[in-house]
């Protein structure tokens, strides 16, 4: 693209999009509960067709859909799952084969998390076939036997020729990371490289050799190796507590792009040689990690801008005057408000697919032609929802009791005065490496449709913060943390956005947690509380839930929650319960893998046992969070009424004040 096609470029934008429905100012219950039908597209390399996530109605049933760019009414194949089974990747190996990385669904607030099998299927849906996993079928099971292990998408070539490159780990030598080049239709394999740590992540070059390979060993130390002649060396403790990552090779050269955060503080991006020489820092934030994610050229690839993963996104592009940064820019432009993210090119750069998305919209999905600059939509993800009726969230900051500044994200119920409002405290779960964002949150959202400010705290523990800020959360759980969050809640009262006297807290998972944890540890400042998929027992972690089952998973809990007895019944919710003086709703999947539904008991017989009334709402056949259309909406349903009996418009005034 050449800088004369550019410069007339934002006034060449020509937009052939699907006409907006007019929507009331407050959306049903039931479209809160809704399920997006499209996410995750991919384009093909020839730039004909669109992979995407197909998801049923039900909430519990996904399928592997292709369409044609031209017609995205009819899937030219789809590929339907067993229930709960999803899509976990998707890649194009060619501009007729994709390769499908299968996954599992714990729930609408669980990850996804990958079962280890990898299946491959063309374009028309046709010659499936089973690459690696434990089940016996395709064409080639017979000679599968020992694939007893777990299976992920690694990359495919620069240039796609049918091959990917795949990482696989035996159940019988979980110690070892091995990376294979494989044929997606043939199925042959040639073995790349085998470093025993399980668990790895590598890093390919463009010439199709392994350069790095990075991730947490089994102790949760994380570790980074780097090519050294036929073998590999260890980088040493200077660099790794960093979390020095390896994204990709800077084309026709020895050097490497890499994320980093200096001393655990922040985040830099840099470009140096593979050896840790010659250094550029890119960008640069003290504050929070930074991002190249949706800005990247055409292969071969190469970044040209980078994002604050803190605040409202804006991008600094390393060359302004580049003409992929004038291409993002203009786009940006003809959607004020949104931030762009540039998804996939076709292989020749003809063809760029590209998404919109804010805090008011949940995304929508477009192709431009980069020559013509003709723009086509090909569809919303939640096509019922009209950002223009969504509410503002609004990122700041304010310093905690200790003076470490926070993050803090306000969402706004429209048609409000922005000032005494009543307010849920909103914490998030994980809670490590997982923060909130400035972009489209569905809890929010739904709370401030219905006229309550949402105060959500990026705490210590939490991501996008830097390493040091993350461990500052470890051993901290019913401490530190709910600190942060408690001193949010004081912060949004002194700011004046919030009424004293009508505060509720509402979580799920850690979440969950937190909201009882907060409440007994500050009972004057709330007037109700919400625990929905929570952790009430933190010992139970050690001998019920899938963390447990992973050797990793054991470790992860050591360093997090630690081991002593005496701490864990401290920082426990159920050995406080008789603190809790508020009203509290306890909401719970019965087949809930994360969060057990034992959980839930011992919460309920802890508050039984301290004589405090609560209400509750379980659900059969429900895992970490409803996933059926119904039970979603039966819970913002109970939620809504709870919450307004409380501290809404018709709740009794108090004079109560948060200390």
């Amino acid at each position: 693209m050449t800088p004369r096609l550019v410069r007339p470029l934002l006034a060449a934008l020509c937009l052939a999009l699907p006409a907006t429905a007019v929507f009331a100012d407050t959306l049903p219950v039931a479209d809160f509960a809704r399920h997006a039908p499209l996410t995750s597209p991919e384009l093909s390399p020839d730039g004909k067709h669109l992979s995407v996530i197909y998801n049923d109605p039900d909430g519990k049933t996904h399928a592997i859909a292709v369409y044609a760019v031209g017609d995205m009414s009819h899937p030219t194949a789809l590929l339907r799952l067993p229930p709960y089974d999803i899509p976990a990747q998707m890649i194009w190996v060619s501009a007729t084969r994709l390769v499908v990385a299968r996954g599992k669904q714990d729930g609408s607030i669980g990850n996804t998390s990958y079962t280890g099998e990898l299946m491959a299927v063309d374009v028309d849906g046709k010659n499936p076939d089973y690459l690696y996993g434990y089940e016996s079928f395709g064409k080639r099971a017979a000679t599968r036997s020992t694939d007893r292990g777990w299976g992920f998408i690694e990359g495919t070539p620069t240039k796609t020729n049918g091959h990917f490159y795949m990482r696989a780990t035996s159940w019988t030598q979980q110690d070892h990371s091995v990376l294979y080049d494989v044929d997606a239709s043939t199925g042959v394999r040639h073995q790349m490289a085998d470093i025993a740590i399980g668990g790895l992540s590598y890093m390919v070059g463009a010439d199709g050799t392994p350069r790095f390979a990075y991730g947490t060993d089994d102790n949760f130390n994380y570790v980074v190796f780097r090519r050294d002649g036929d073998g590999w060396t260890r980088l040493g403790d200077d660099v790794t507590r960093q979390t020095f990552r390896p994204i990709a090779q800077v084309a026709d050269s020895q050097r490497i792009y890499a994320m980093d955060s200096p001393d655990g503080q922040g985040g830099e991006f840099v470009e140096q040689d593979e050896n840790g020489a010659n250094r550029k820092r890119l960008a640069y934030n003290d504050f929070s990690t930074v991002s190249t994610g949706g800005l990247w050229t055409p292969a071969p690839l190469r970044p040209f801008g980078t994002t604050s993963t803190t605040g409202i996104p804006s991008v600094t592009y390393f060359d302004p005057n580049e003409s992929i940064s004038k291409l993002h820019r203009a786009l940006s432009a003809k959607f004020p408000g949104e931030f762009v993210r540039f998804v996939d090119f076709s292989e020749d750069g003809s063809q760029l697919l590209f998404a919109t998305v804010s805090d008011r919209d949940p995304g929508r999905y477009m192709l431009i032609d980069t020559h013509t600059y003709k723009v086509t939509g090909l569809f919303a993800v939640e096509p019922w929802i009209d950002p223009a009726t969504m509410n503002e969230r609004r990122p700041l900051r304010f310093k905690a009791s200790d003076g470490r500044e926070l993050e803090a994200i306000l969402t706004f119920p429209k048609d409000k005065s922005p000032t005494n409002l009543p307010m849920v405290l909103l914490p998030h779960g994980g809670p490590h490496g997982v923060s909130d964002d400035w972009y489209f949150d569905r809890d929010a959202q739904f709370l401030a449709s219905r006229g309550y400010l949402v105060l959500q705290v990026n705490y210590r523990g939490s991501g996008d913060r830097g390493t040091a800020f993350e461990q500052a959360g470890w051993l901290k759980w019913g401490t530190r943390i709910q600190d942060d969050l408690l001193d949010g809640v004081k912060w949004a009262v002194s700011e004046h956005y919030a009424d004293p006297n009508r505060v509720c807290v509402y979580g799920a998972s850690f979440g969950g947690y937190s909201a009882m944890m907060t409440a007994e540890r500050a009972p004057a400042m709330f007037k109700c509380a919400v625990g929905y998929a929570g952790i009430y027992d933190l010992d139970m972690m050690y001998n019920k839930g899938d963390i447990k089952d992973r050797k990793s998973g054991v470790s992860y809990l050591t360093h997090v929650i630690g081991r002593d007895a005496a701490d864990l019944a401290a920082n426990s919710p159920v050995h406080g319960a008789d603190r809790i003086t508020v009203p509290v709703l306890l909401v719970h999947g019965e087949d809930d893998e994360r969060a057990p539904f034992a959980q839930f008991k011992a919460m309920k017989a802890a508050l039984d046992a301290a004589h405090k009334p609560y209400e509750t709402l379980t659900k059969a056949g429900e895992k970490h969070g409803f996933v059926k259309p119904e039970n979603v909406e039966e819970f913002y349903t109970r939620l809504q009424a709870f919450l307004d009996r409380h501290i809404g418009d018709g709740a009794p005034a108090t004079s109560t004040a948060a200390p």
